[in-house]
């Protein structure tokens, strides 16, 4: 080699190594950078951990109250058959009508004046299992805030918007019948959809407010990153609303309800005081992935095609049951609100034997809502720790026969998984939103600690 060439070949070797350096370099930024691999997070052993933190008496406590529920179910069912049996046994029933027709001649009214005999009769008759099963055992669980004379109250104003509402659809629905005598399952059907419908429009202007007080939310953090959430999923709401479900329970929950005009974001003070912030996005996104995926059209589809089924096999067991007890039952034919009982017992059988059917269409759906909140909200976390708060009145690590049967949401262990699963993919993003929603959560004041005083606060009176 030359002399005038050494020169350049230092210049090509420092070239060389400043290139392998600069490679070098950006090798280890990139790894700095490289997300967390999924191999690090274990979502069965998270799931698993975050099961852990209820056990004891509070799972227990709380496995019982849902099985319980199975049998209340059952016995639910056997009451309803055997109260409608001995309306019509006993001609309690026909008499009834009977007083109707005597007390006026327009045939409408005298349906719905059957329809509040009827529904008075059956209320006081199953009085003692409703007092038992909506306030007894809700205090013996820990899971009611209301002493025994508001409770009645709400019972009062339920029995009130059953007598009206419930009055308006029986008489639509026989008008239906008496009219149409060849096709009445069918059009039966039409009307009972239309009427559903109805009623999911009405509710969250004209019913809810009548049981709870419905404010708009103020909290500019909560309200603001509602609202964003909101945005960001094309839901054009304007106002969050809060509903004091506190004075009546300590469930957390909420709802996008309605559709059309009357749509709302609702959740309750449960929710907005017990949880954080991640929690209350991991349920918001939650509801309106219903709202966003059409939950309720769908719904009301398929409960379309239920109905339709189901007027049809009560027009077919109605004919041959009254065929062989009608005359000593005193029911003149299926246009007679005599045999509404009968009609009772037949749709509430159906719907008793659909009930695993109806579950699991439910349970697709909240599952779908599940992962479309997760999505959406970016919280896993939030996710798992409302599932442990809703696991204080379901049971979270149900058997895979017993979620098929009773359950029409996934079971905890589900939910939760799911929510794990998520977070292994996406765990600098987890993180992100974690700590975001801790800061917002440190600027409105809400800590575990006043979670916790404002539960003491709101603590459920488990006396009478």
């Amino acid at each position: 080699m030359t002399v005038a060439s050494r020169p350049r070949a230092r210049r090509c070797i420092f070239v060389v190594l400043g290139f392998g350096l600069l490679l070098g370099g950006l090798r280890l930024a990139a790894q700095e950078t490289k997300p967390p691999s999924p191999a690090s997070f274990d979502p069965v052993a998270a799931t698993n951990a975050y099961l852990a933190t209820v056990a004891g008496e509070d799972r227990a406590r709380s496995d019982a109250y849902f099985e319980g529920g199975y049998w209340l179910q059952l016995w639910d069912f056997l009451l309803g058959v055997a109260v409608n049996l001995a309306l019509l046994g006993s001609g309690l029933s026909s008499r009834m009508r009977n007083l109707a027709e005597r007390l006026v001649r327009f045939r409408p009214i005298q349906t719905f004046l059957y329809w509040v005999q009827y529904l008075l009769v059956t209320t006081v008759i199953l009085l003692p299992m409703t007092i038992y099963e909506g306030f007894v055992r809700e205090h013996r669980y820990g899971l009611a805030n209301q002493t025994f004379g508001p409770w009645m109250g709400d019972q009062a104003k339920s029995l009130a918007v059953g007598l009206l509402l419930g009055g308006l659809a029986v008489t639509a629905l026989y008008g239906v019948v008496r009219r149409l005598a060849r096709t009445w399952a069918l059009w039966g059907a039409v009307a009972a959809i239309v009427l559903a419908m109805l009623a999911v429009l009405i509710a969250p202007v004209y019913i809810d407010p009548l049981f709870n007080k419905y404010t708009r939310l103020a909290d500019p953090a909560v309200r603001g990153q509602i609202l964003s959430l909101a945005r960001a999923e094309g839901i054009s709401a304007q106002d969050v609303w809060v509903f004091d479900a506190s004075r009546q329970t300590k469930r957390v929950s909420a709802n996008v309800s309605g559709f059309a005009t009357t749509m709302r974001i609702s959740l309750n003070d449960n929710l907005l005081n017990r949880c954080s912030l991640a929690e209350i996005e991991a349920v918001m996104g939650h509801e309106m992935g219903h709202f966003v995926m059409n939950h309720v059209y769908k719904t009301l589809l398929f409960l379309a095609v239920v109905i339709a089924i189901g007027f049809a096999l009560m027009k077919w067991g109605f004919e041959r049951v009254s065929a062989r007890k009608g005359a000593s039952w005193d029911i003149r034919g299926v246009g007679d609100t005599a045999g509404l009982p009968l009609a009772l017992i037949l749709l509430s059988t159906y719907f008793f034997v659909l009930t695993p059917v109806l579950n699991t269409y439910i349970r697709v759906q909240e599952a779908e809502a599940d992962l479309f909140g997760i999505n959406a909200s970016g919280q896993p976390d939030g996710e798992a720790q409302t599932d442990l708060k809703l696991g204080e009145y379901r049971k979270l690590d149900p058997s895979p026969l017993e979620e098929v049967l009773f359950f029409d949401h996934p079971g905890g262990r589900n939910r939760i998984l799911m929510a794990m699963k998520w977070k292994a993919e996406h765990l600098v993003e987890a993180e992100a939103n974690a700590r975001r929603a801790a800061e917002w959560d440190r600027q409105r004041g809400w800590s575990a600690e006043s979670a916790k005083a404002w539960a003491r606060e709101h603590e459920p009176h488990r006396g009478m």
